[in-house]
Formats: C-alpha cells, structure tokens, sequence
C-alpha cells in the first residue's frame, strides 16, 4: 500500500496502487444494457473531479502562510531561551553569595568549637596531671607507712591515670612521675614479699595464729603490680605450706609406702580444713588458694610416688597397686567435687594430660567402693544408662605415677585368667557335659558368663588405670584367651566320632563298607553339640561388644590397634565345626538305609504298595534327631536353619548316588522308588518343624535346596520308566528332563534301565549327536564334557586313584 493509504484508509477502487482503467469501466458497466446510464456515470465522475480539485486548491493556499508563521513561532521560543537563561544566572549568583556567607559564619563557629575541645582537653589533662603528681605522692608516702589497704584503691588509680599520659611520655617532668610510679610498684613489691617472708618463713615450721590485716590487703596491692609478684607470694606460701608433708612423708618413712597411702590424703584433707579456717580470708577469692594447694600437692606427690616406686618396683604387688590406684581415683574424685579445676589452665600450674570422653557404660559405679579392688556389678547392663558426667578435669593428675608399672598389673591379669581357664577345663571334666534340658532351648555353658565378667571387670580397672598401651596389651590378653576358650573349652569338648574329620573317610568310600553301622551320638552328646554351639555363638556377639567397648576406652590414636577379628572368626569355626557334627551324625544315621535301598532286587518288585522300610527307617532317624536340635537351639534359629540346609546339600546328592546304584529297576520298581522319592521330599520340606506343636514355615532358602535336588531324582526315575524306542524319543525326553550334558549320568540312566553293553554303545553315540551345540566362547568345555572316557577307561582310573590314596594312607 502506498504511504497515503495507510494514513487515510480508503476503499475506493480509484485509491488503489494497481488501479486498471479498463476493469473499473467493466466493472461499471457489466453489459451492453447498462450503458444508458452512461451520462449520469459521467456527470457523477465530473462532480467527483470538481471536489478533488477545489481541496487542492484549499490545501495549496493553505500552506502560502506556513512558513511565516513558524519563522515567527521560532523567534518567540529563542527569545523565551534567553530570558530563562538570565534567570537562571541570576538564581546562580544569588547561590554563590549564599554559600560564601555561610562559610563565613561556619569558620567562626569551627574556630569556637575547636578552641572549646582544646581547652576541655587542656583542663582534663591538667586534672590528671595534678591528680597523678598528688597521687605518686601519697603513694610513697602511704608504701612508706605500709597502708597497703589504701595503697591498693590509690595504685589502681594511679596506674588508670598514668595511661592517658603514654603519649605524653616526651614531657620531662611526666616521664619523671612515670618512673616515680615504676619506682613505687617495685618498692612495694619487694615490700610486700618481705612482709610475706617474715610471716610466712621458708625455714622454720611455727606460724602465726591467724592472719594478718596488713597481709590481707597487701594481697589486694599485688592483684594490681606486676603478676610475677602475686605468683611469687602464692608459691612461696604453697612451699611453706607443704613443707612439713615433705618430711614426714620423705621416701625412707614407713608412711610414704603405697599401703600407707591414705594418710597422704588424710594429710591434705586436714591441712585444707586447716587452711580454711585460719587463712581462707586473706587471700582473695579470685586467687583459689584451696584448690592452688590441693593441686600443688597432687604434682608433689605424684613425683614422689614415681620416685618411691621406682626405687621399690620389686617390691610392688597387684593388690597394694590396685590398693594404691583405688584411693588415688577416689581421691581425685573428691578433687572434683570440690574445686572446678580453674587452676589447672594458669600458667603455675601444668595442665595434667586428661583422656578422651568414653560412653563405657561399665564405669557407672566403680567409684566410692572402700574394697581394695574395684568392684564392677553383673547386672550392670540391665541397669538405664546414667546420663554422662562432665570429665574429671584431675583424672590422672596423681594417678599418672601408676603407669609404668602397670606390666604388674597386667601380668596379673594373664596369670589369672590361665587359671580361671584351667579351672573351666577341670569343672567340665569333673561336673560332666550339661544335662539335657530341652525346654530352655539349650543353654549357654555358665564358663562363658563368667569369663566375660571378668573381662569386663578387667577393664574397667585399667580403664581406671590408663587408656594407653596398656589398654593395648590388656587387649593382647584377651585374645590369647579367648582363642583358648574356643580351643579348649568349646572344640576341645565336642563329641569325637570315627569321621569327625570330614564325614565318612575316603577309605570307607573306596572299599565300600556300607553295612557299617556309624555309632550314633547320644541324647546327652547332642546336646552338648547344641550347647557348645549356641555358647560360640553368645561368645561370637559379646566379641564384638567388647571390641567396641575397649575402642571407646583406649585413646583415639590407639583405636585401629583393637582387632578381635581374628577372635570372632574363631567361634564362628567353632559353630560351623558343631553344626557339620549334628549333619554328619544324622547324615550317618541314614546311611543303612541308603545302603538298603540299593541293594534290593528293584527288578523284581510286582507291584507297588506303600513307602519302604527303607524311607522308614530314614524318617524315623530325622524325627528323633530334629526335634531335639531343634528345641536346643531355639535361642539361635539361624543356625537350625544352617543345619537343615547343610543336611539338605548332604542327603540329597548321596540319596542320589544311591538311586543309580538301583540296577536294574523294572517299571514297577521305579514306580515304588518314585513313590519312595516323592516321601522322603515331603518329609524333608517339612523337616525344620518336624514333630513341633507349632507349625512354621520353612525358610525359602532351605524349600529351594530341596525342591530342586529331589525333583531332580524325581526326574531320574521318570526318565528310567519312560521306554527306550524308538531311542531318538528317549534321548530327547532325557535331555528335555534332565538337562544334562554329562554322558557318565547317561550312561549311569541306561544301567538302571538294564540295557546291554551293545545298546548302550548306540544310544550314547545318538546322545552324543543328539546334544544341543553350546553356546559361543565354551567349545572346549563342550567337547570335553561330550569326550566322555569309556567304562574300562573309567575303571582303570579308579584303580589308579585307590593305589594314590592308599600310597598316601
């Protein structure tokens, strides 16, 4: 559209860009008939010309007066600039004189306030100066007359005022009051030290009988002089003070021996009383004399200690140092109570190393005891957890001598303990196995209690003791003697069978005794089976425990040193080695009948009738032995299910052994052994609960293990009863059921079948053909299992491996 219209729109054909005469004339006359209108198209086209002619003419006159107008418009708004601009100036001038007048008056006013905080300041520092000259004054005098009561307010003052003349200190005559306050601080120092000397005398014993008001206050001057000054009167009082307890416990005193060592405690306890009472006002609060002298006395006596057992190490015994260490806690203990330990941070005190937070339970109440051993309670773990105290910020402040000569201790603890197992050893021999006791579902043997008791309480002593190395070797103990309870108590203990090394022998396989009769554990042996494993079990969860225990006692560089691994790996031997007895025994029990059902005449069974003897006997085997394994290890069922499952794993492949040893089998007969296979699996499903009141399902892992393998035997027999022509059918219903490649269980199938030598040479060369290909990447292992030796080839490698084992026999 041109610009025109899209200013003034218009929807007149004449308006448009691509205006076509002669279709505007078509469109105005159609046809022929519609040109008698053709004048009044004409006239109304002239008008229309007239109109568009007279706005032209309009327009153009219009514009004739534009220009004028606009050149006058123009001049108007330059000249309406111009008086703007002079305003504008005239605003800016009148600023400027504004701004220079206030200047003017703010100079003034910045002058007066300048000369106002000269002076005020002049007139505080005069006042300062004036109050430091008459105080320095009052102050020698007052040092002079000993006026320690006033001296102490007057030097705080003095010393406050004296900071704001540092950066004055250029002046003369204040460097001289400067030095003149100096001068005074050390004369009363030194004043006052010899006032404290001359009450309080390094040599001598006798002391005045009470305190003295000027020492009173002269301990108030020291807060304020130099600390040096106040740690030297409080250390040479706490010498004065502990001098005597240095000769009447000196090393050559019978008193100073560690069975004597309560009398050291009673000592301070008095002398604290004492202290109290005759001086507990002269020295400020803040000071904490109590506890400064209590604490001296713990450095004092731990080095006294050290030296005195050092001297008389071959002397020490576990009760006198367990005696000694005992009243040390417990007066360590008492420190707490009584003092916050504030001082122990101060730089005349050194901090005593202080062990990491434990959440050891064990520790509740293994203080306050008056016995000579600490004594832990067997109920401990029944008791709700306190909730955690604060540490004893004065643990090991004297206790820290006991250290070195833990080995004592330690060596102790080692001797006892082959004692207490040799003693386990000698009861169970002479008090016999446990009786057997179903309805508790099999007991834990006591030893093991009491073992771990002590254990416990073994800990807590030398957690008492220190949370370094030698928790570490203490820890070394308890694994030599753990793994001696497992050997000697447990394994030691277990019934001994003519097979116990692993089921039945390799010589009873080769020379096949199978009417043996294995002797059988009895009742008594089977629960002492069930007892010693649930104990393994018990010792295997408290391991742990007590791992966990000794890790939160010893230090936290020390921890990655505990490791009962080893330790708990041994129960866990000791379980499996139980469990593998309780399936060895009743495996062995069913051999007989194993043994029967593949010696009979299966070819010449007539007809079928009920379960055999055989399966029988089997079932009657499994219900006297489940029940009772069972019943005794209630309390562990895990391992009940471990040993359906190994039992399981055992019976199945050896039942199936025995399947193909049935040779021949007529039709009949496989019918009777698959009615004898389909028994024995439902009694096998139901054997964890066989012979219980309480029916529980069995666990799915053991259902599986048993589903699968005497579905498999199910499967053998099917086989052997299907026909064997035309022979390409039976080969592929074997392979359809059985899905084994291995021509050896081919082979084994045919012998149960009956079939001749000759036959079975052409069937196994179809099996052979017959087998699907395997998969990509297993060729060889295809061709070796297809490669099957022939039966003499067989036989002779059996003759060769019973020469190797009884060579090795």
């Amino acid at each position: 559209f041109p610009p025109s219209l899209q200013v003034f729109p218009s929807q007149d054909p004449l308006d448009r860009a691509d205006f076509n005469a002669v279709e505007y004339i078509n469109t105005l006359f159609p046809t022929e008939q519609s040109l008698a209108n053709i004048d009044e198209v004409v006239n109304k086209i002239r008008l229309k010309i007239r109109r568009l002619d007279d706005n032209i003419r309009t327009v153009v006159r219009g514009q004739t007066n534009v220009g004028q107008d606009g050149r006058q418009a123009l001049e108007e708004a330059q000249k309406a600039i111009q008086q703007l601009f002079g305003k504008i100036k005239d605003i800016k001038d009148k600023a400027e004189k504004s701004e220079q007048m206030v200047k003017e008056i703010t100079r003034d006013i910045k002058q007066l306030d300048h000369a106002k905080r000269h002076l005020t300041t002049s007139i505080t520092t005069l006042n300062h100066l004036h109050m430091l000259a008459g105080g320095v004054d009052s102050l020698e005098a007052m040092t002079r007359r000993r006026q320690y009561g006033e001296v102490a307010n007057l030097l705080q003052g003095v010393v406050n005022v004296l900071e704001h003349f540092n950066k004055y200190m250029g002046i003369p005559q204040i460097r001289q009051l400067s030095e003149r306050v100096k001068a005074a601080q050390n004369e009363l120092g030194q004043q006052i030290l010899a006032d404290f000397e001359e009450a309080f005398p390094s040599q001598g014993t006798k002391r005045p009988g009470g305190p003295s008001n000027v020492l009173r206050d002269a301990c108030l001057v020291a807060n304020v002089l130099d600390p040096r000054i106040k740690q030297e009167i409080i250390k040479k009082f706490i010498k004065q003070h502990l001098s005597e307890y240095l000769v009447l416990f000196q090393e050559n005193q019978d008193v100073a021996w560690l069975d004597k060592i309560d009398r050291r405690y009673a000592w301070i306890k008095r002398q604290l009383v004492d202290y109290e009472e005759k001086y507990g006002r002269m020295f400020p609060q803040e000071w904490c004399m109590t506890e400064r002298i209590a604490v001296e006395f713990c450095h004092v006596t731990r080095t006294e200690l050290a030296k005195i057992m050092r001297t008389r190490a071959k002397e020490i015994e576990v009760k006198l140092l367990l005696f000694a260490i005992q009243r040390t806690t417990n007066f360590e203990g008492l420190l707490a109570k009584r003092f916050s330990g504030c001082t122990l941070t101060d730089g005349t005190v050194k901090k005593p190393e202080v062990p990491p937070p434990s959440t050891n339970p064990f520790l509740e109440d293994e203080t306050g005891t008056e016995t000579d051993e600490i004594v832990i309670e067997k109920s401990d773990t029944d008791k709700p957890k306190k909730p955690k105290v604060p540490d004893n910020p004065f643990h090991g402040i004297v206790s820290k001598c006991f250290e070195p000569h833990l080995y004592v201790y330690i060596e102790s603890q080692d001797k006892n303990l082959g004692e207490l197992i040799d003693r386990f050893v000698a009861d169970f021999k002479a008090q016999g196995p446990p009786k057997p006791n179903v309805d508790e579902g099999g007991a834990v043997l006591p030893s093991c209690a009491d073992l771990f008791v002590y254990y416990k309480k073994c800990m807590v002593q030398c957690s008492q003791l220190s949370t370094g190395e030698p928790m570490i070797a203490l820890t070394t103990i308890f694994q030599k003697y753990l793994r001696e309870y497992a050997w000697k108590i447990l394994s030691g203990n277990l019934p001994k069978t003519t097979s116990s090394s692993g089921g039945l022998t390799i010589t009873s396989l080769l020379k096949e005794k199978e009417g043996s009769e294995v002797a059988k554990f009895t009742l008594e042996e089977l629960c002492l089976i069930c007892s010693i494993l649930s104990t393994a079990e018990y010792c295997l969860a408290t391991t742990q425990q007590l791992e966990e225990k000794l890790k939160e006692k010893v230090d936290a560089s020390l921890v990655e040193r505990i490791n009962l691994t080893g330790e708990m790996d041994t129960f866990s031997i000791v379980i499996s080695n139980s469990i593998q007895l309780l399936v060895q025994d009743l495996d062995a029990a069913c051999d007989p009948a194993l043994t029967a059902m593949s010696k009979m005449q299966w070819q010449n069974v007539e007809h079928v009738g009920d379960q055999s003897p055989y399966v029988t006997s089997v079932i009657l085997h499994i219900k006297q032995n489940v029940p009772i394994i069972r019943d005794n290890l209630a309390s562990t069922r895990k391992y009940f299910t471990q040993f359906c499952i190994k039992f399981a794993n055992s019976f199945i492949p050896k039942f199936i052994n025995h399947l193909f040893k049935c040779k021949p089998i007529s039709m009949v007969g496989a019918e009777q052994l698959l009615l004898d296979t389909h028994s024995l699996k439902m009694v096998l499903l139901d054997l964890p609960s066989i012979g219980s009141q309480v029916v529980r399902k069995a666990p799915a892992s053991y259902t599986k293990i048993v589903v699968k393998g005497m579905t498999r035997a199910e499967m053998i027999l099917k086989v052997v009863m299907a026909p064997h022509e035309p022979p390409v059918v039976f080969v592929d219903n074997y392979i359809k059921l059985l899905a084994d490649c291995s021509t050896d269980t081919f082979q084994k199938i045919l012998d149960m079948k009956g079939l001749k030598r000759s036959e079975q040479s052409s069937m196994l060369d179809l099996f052979r053909q017959r087998l699907p290909a395997p998969p990509s990447g297993v060729e060889n292992a295809g061709s070796l299992s297809l490669s099957a030796p022939t039966p003499e080839q067989e036989s002779s490698r059996i003759r060769k491996l019973e020469k190797l084992i009884k060579k090795r026999l």
